[in-house]
């Protein structure tokens, strides 16, 4: 089949997440993809797309990866998925067992689900619960202003990007947002934190943030410093910390971890994304034995967690999460991933010198390019879109900001290649 052929069956019954679908019929390209290696994307006409932006977030060791692909197959032959109550599997207990020994000390319990949105809800929901089997009702959550937490309704209700947001605001469960540090001196974002936690002191279940990087909220980034300072006035005020590490885990911004450079231990540790090396979905929540101990009890005592999804802890998912952090561990890559961060660090610079160009700003293996805000008439953000995509390149900015998100295999030439694409369609810009 051609690219047009597939396109128009494609508008006639699919609806695309995070789209306008009137916009596939004239300013918008579709484009079918017919298979995909290492860090390009091919199409059915025989172009290619350099992944920048590793699919939403999630690849990191290039698209049909030899050495995951021979693990799913072989995860395959033996077991594909099983109900996981009441029974497990080998597979999923090795990913257990070594997230355990990754993560910051103390988080020593795992729950499946398979998306990010689902393991906020867990984290949340299990928070909530906690104080409730101990007697205590806290309903209040409380996020950072321009966070993203997921679009389900719990995740959502959490997040703080109007755009997601906005529309359901009647019909979710109230939270509050607390200056961030992103937009606000620490010290400003850390006494307002102190403030909601003092006026709503005993009904606060837990803070729950994106930890360095607000990613979808303009990949807006703040420092470590906040995030220890931010445990000490959790632990203050006995309310839990969530860290939402579902798009800057597993290598992101330069650590394993996130959390690392802050040098803490959240209670609640959410992963997903990266975590099978963008081939199957698959989430984890993690906790202390402390927490989990609030649900242990007997059956009659009505204190169980009693969230479920079909496909938790499924085989081929954590055969691939096996096979990624395999990779991790043989091939020395949060070292190896420092050339790159410097490679990228090296050639951001050269965009502070254009017209249109705010700021620039960059966590490890993601950098971004803050453009001045433009005209609502002009969709700026498309036209480098589409320059990228005539340019083999996929870009996909957030509103006025360029960003760079790509796989950890990717070339120092295509490297290259995906900022200078950047820059020219930035230099073109007229408005």
């Amino acid at each position: 089949m051609t690219n047009a052929q597939i396109v128009e069956q494609d508008l006639k019954y699919i609806f695309h997440p995070c789209t306008q679908m009137k916009d596939h019929e004239s300013q918008l390209p579709l484009i079918p993809i017919k298979k995909a290696k290492g860090v390009y994307l091919y199409d059915f006409d025989g172009n290619r797309y350099l992944d920048a932006v590793s699919s939403w977030w999630v690849n990191l060791f290039g698209h049909s990866n030899s050495y995951i692909n021979e693990k799913v197959k072989d995860q395959l032959e033996t077991l594909e998925h099983i109900i996981f109550a009441g029974f497990t599997h080998e597979s999923a207990l090795n990913v257990a067992k070594r997230l355990v020994k990754l993560t910051p000390k103390g988080l020593d319990k795992v729950f499946f689900a398979d998306n990010g949105s689902s393991a906020v809800e867990i984290a949340l929901k299990m928070s909530f619960q906690y104080f409730k089997n101990r007697g205590e009702s806290r309903p209040i959550f409380v996020s950072l202003e321009n966070s993203y937490h997921g679009e389900t309704m719990g995740a959502l209700a959490v997040g703080d990007v109007k755009l997601y947001k906005e529309i359901y605001d009647e019909i979710l469960i109230k939270t509050i947002q607390a200056k961030s540090p992103s937009l606000h001196s620490e010290e400003e974002a850390l006494a307002d934190m102190r403030r909601v936690l003092s006026e709503n002191r005993g009904r606060v279940s837990s803070v729950i943030i994106e930890p360095l990087v607000q990613c979808a909220g303009s990949m807006a980034m703040y420092d470590a410093t906040y995030i220890t300072a931010l445990k000490k006035l959790c632990e203050e005020f006995n309310v839990h910390l969530i860290a939402d590490e579902i798009a800057v885990g597993f290598g992101r911004t330069g650590s394993l971890f996130a959390c690392e450079q802050a040098k803490i231990t959240p209670d609640f540790l959410c992963l997903s994304k990266g975590i099978t090396g963008g081939y199957l979905p698959l989430s984890v929540t993690m906790f202390s034995d402390e927490v989990y101990s609030a649900f242990y009890c007997d059956y009659n005592e009505g204190k169980s967690f009693l969230d479920s999804h079909s496909y938790t802890g499924n085989a081929l998912a954590c055969a691939a999460a096996n096979a990624t952090l395999d990779i991790f561990e043989k091939d020395n890559v949060i070292e190896k991933n420092r050339e790159t961060i410097e490679l990228m660090s090296e050639l951001l610079k050269e965009f502070n010198s254009l017209k249109h160009v705010k700021e620039t700003r960059q966590r490890g293996m993601i950098a971004a390019i803050e453009l001045d805000e433009f005209p609502l008439n002009k969709r700026v953000n498309l036209e480098i879109y589409q320059y990228a995509l005539k340019n083999e390149v996929l870009l996909r900015p957030l509103g006025n900001v360029v960003y760079f998100m790509p796989p950890y295999t990717m070339s120092k030439s295509e490297i290259e290649k995906m900022f200078k694409v950047a820059f020219d369609a930035i230099t073109n810009l007229r408005y």
